[in-house]
């Protein structure tokens, strides 16, 4: 009986060995894992993560304004150009979104018409070009 059971186990072993080439080819490579995984939005959109800036809070305590923005891009060229800089364009809303946040009067809500001006302007410069458009997601005073 136990030859048996061990005979079982080599034919498994052999099939598993023998199927193992067939089954590392047909799984996905690791480069084009993480090109898959590069991809910052989804469409013609292009995320750009949670910005967040320092206000003052009307009790005289420190706070902080996360703004969610996106940009939409419908151009192909443009939309990959934009995927390659997202740190710049990041790091200039954050600029951005850092100066108006600190001419904030306390109790005073964000107004998005124009700090949705002042990040397209942003976005404008750093592509080279118009044709991307800067969505603004949820405002929030914490």
């Amino acid at each position: 009986m136990m030859w048996r059971g061990v005979a079982m186990d080599r034919r498994r072993l052999l099939a598993l060995v023998l199927a193992a080439p067939l089954l590392t080819a047909a799984a996905p490579k690791k480069d084009e894992q993480k090109k898959d995984e590069k991809k910052t939005g989804v469409g013609t959109y292009v995320e750009i993560h949670t910005l967040a800036a320092s206000v003052m809070r009307p009790s005289g305590r420190r706070g902080v304004l996360t703004v969610q923005t996106i940009l939409d891009v419908p151009d192909a060229k443009l939309r990959a150009k934009a995927e390659q800089v997202v740190p710049r364009i990041r790091a200039a809303f954050v600029q951005t979104l850092q100066t108006y946040a600190s001419g904030m009067t306390p109790a005073t809500p964000p107004n998005p018409d124009v700090l949705g001006q002042a990040l397209q302007r942003d976005a404008d410069r750093i592509l080279g070009q118009k044709g991307a458009r800067v969505l603004l997601g949820t405002m929030l005073i914490n």
